[in-house]
């Protein structure tokens, strides 16, 4: 694994970063940690303030998600719709998606739609019970 850290900063092409999505959407795991080896920034976000972890999260790819938070992926990231991985993984209710996630600390009150606000307006009494059950930040 390559230290990000050590690469020089540079902004991908528009073409670079949709494809980038595109990978992190489609749960092709190998491909992304390939691109983000070559220096392709973890917390990179779209035009939607997605990043990478949230568009993992909403598509419901564990594998992906477990490897960018390996790498160290911004949890606390909010999108232009104040929605965060956890919201995504509590909406789509994924309960593998939200442990993973809680187990890495992600805060399940950022965002202008909390994980157990989102809960209980789905009618998801089971996401409130794991999300509550987590030492939360």
């Amino acid at each position: 694994m390559t230290d990000q850290a050590a690469q020089p900063a540079s902004t991908p092409s528009a073409e670079v970063v949709e494809g980038v999505f595109a990978l992190a959407r489609d749960g092709l795991t190998g491909p992304l940690g390939e691109m983000l080896d070559a220096g392709v920034p973890l917390d990179m976000l779209n035009g939607r303030g997605d990043s990478l972890l949230i568009v993992a999260t909403y598509a419901q790819h564990l594998d992906t998600v477990t490897a960018l938070l390996t790498r160290g992926a911004d949890t606390s990231v909010v999108n232009a719709m104040g929605q965060t991985a956890v919201a995504c993984a509590v909406f789509r209710n994924n309960e593998a998606l939200l442990r993973a996630l809680l187990e890495a600390d992600a805060d399940p009150l950022l965002g202008a739609h909390p994980a157990v606000a989102i809960a209980d307006q789905f009618g998801f009494p089971r996401m409130r019970e794991v999300t509550e059950s987590y030492d939360c930040p």
